[in-house]
């Protein structure tokens, strides 16, 4: 995405942002960073796009008003941004300026970038929260700090038009790659070697990786490779037996991730066995339960519960994570999960379905003998209900 362009998404976030924090009833959000190359808060992403060097205050108001307060050679970067009325640069210290707008807007709520629910509103460091808390000691407004979380779950989950259309593409060129080496695939090759494919498919393109290199993509070929979070390993595709590959890529700052699953034939077969058939039903049927119940106004846990019992009804045992996640800047994008009431997941199985959230839903069965079914689909919550982004393998592919 070209610098025109990110700007503009963060303009349409600026204005969302006002929007939300008029509906939710908080005053003022500050995203309080510094050298933020080397810990970045989430919400950067969100309400700039780039790196801030010394302490910076990016203010929003439900008025209208956003305020960007930062280091004197950082102001004209903020300038082009274009989606702040007020750009303030300092040079010895950013107090007093922070404190003269806090003082004018005497906002009821300063909202802050912690919480205990959500990582991607979790952004505020320790020490860069006790340097506000130091700040606003002899004041009124150190009994006015609260949770960003419901302001930045809302900000980053309803996805704008173009920010959809990112994720699209992005979606659109995982699929090219996954069709490309899906053609090349054949018995002999192990988990590592596919991957490696992938990853020069990726450099060829000129794209990045959703998640890290060190596994994106899982590779897990038959029935002893171990699935989730691997590292691809020597495990080798041999005829009999099931692969499974998870992966997505990141262009123009949105990402994808999609799980894909094809049965090895054996000499002399023209199809599946029906045990491999038949899981892979299973878990359609199950993910499509769940998509069929992700619609606004539900919450997480009541999707994750569709889908569960659906497997489960049908002989499979459950699947030890949740349904699904939201998808957009990270594979992982914060804020409400489609998942259980197990303590891991807190309160985030709660949060309410939005129009605009884009999720990852996903679920697998292990097939003895034979290996992993994997599937896993990126879908559009819309007024109606959950819509298909990625083009949905319904039928199990065959090498």
């Amino acid at each position: 995405m070209d610098a025109m362009s990110d700007s503009e998404i963060i303009r349409e976030k600026l204005d969302q942002a006002v929007e939300i924090l008029e509906e939710k009833g908080v005053d003022v959000w500050i995203t309080f960073v510094r050298e933020t190359s080397q810990v970045r808060d989430p919400c950067l992403d969100l309400v700039l796009g780039f790196d801030l060097t010394w302490q910076s205050a990016l203010m929003i108001s439900r008025t209208g008003e956003r305020i960007a307060i930062v280091g004197r050679f950082d102001t004209d970067n903020v300038e082009c941004v274009g989606g702040y009325t007020t750009v303030v640069g300092y040079d010895q210290s950013i107090r007093g300026l922070l404190m003269e707008h806090l003082t004018r807007l005497d906002p009821r709520q300063v909202a802050l970038n912690f919480s205990e629910k959500d990582p991607a509103a979790d952004g505020l460091t320790h020490g860069m929260f006790r340097t506000l808390t130091d700040m606003f000691a002899d004041t009124k407004y150190a009994s006015r700090l609260v949770s960003a979380e419901d302001v930045i779950g809302a900000l980053r989950g309803r996805k704008s038009p173009t920010e959809v259309a990112c994720i699209r593409a992005a979606i659109q060129d995982t699929e090219a790659i996954f069709q490309r080496i899906g053609r090349l695939i054949r018995p002999g090759l192990t988990a590592r070697e596919i991957a490696r494919w992938f990853h020069d498919a990726v450099a060829e393109a000129g794209l990045g990786l959703s998640w890290g290199d060190d596994y994106c993509p899982v590779v897990t070929p038959g029935p002893d490779a171990p699935i989730g979070h691997a590292m691809p390993g020597d495990f080798v595709v041999q005829r009999g037996h099931l692969l499974q590959v998870d992966f997505g890529v990141r262009k123009e700052g949105f990402v994808s991730d999609l799980q894909r699953t094809w049965y090895v034939l054996e000499q002399g077969e023209t199809e599946p066995p029906s045990e491999v058939l038949a899981g892979w039903e299973a878990a359609r049927r199950a993910l499509e339960a769940g998509r069929k119940a992700l619609r606004p106004g539900v919450q997480g846990w009541e999707i994750d519960q569709a889908a569960r019992q659906t497997l489960t009804q049908a002989g499979y045992p459950e699947f030890m994570h949740g349904f699904g996640h939201q998808v957009g800047r990270t594979a992982h994008d914060g804020a409400t999960i489609l998942g259980p009431h197990w303590e891991k997941y807190g309160a985030s199985v709660d949060g309410v379905i939005e129009a605009g959230n884009v999720f990852a839903i996903e679920l697998g069965v292990r097939v003895p003998g034979r290996g992993y079914i994997g599937c896993e689909e990126n879908v559009l919550v819309t007024p109606e209900g959950a819509e298909y982004l990625s083009e949905p393998q319904m039928a199990l592919w065959t090498i």
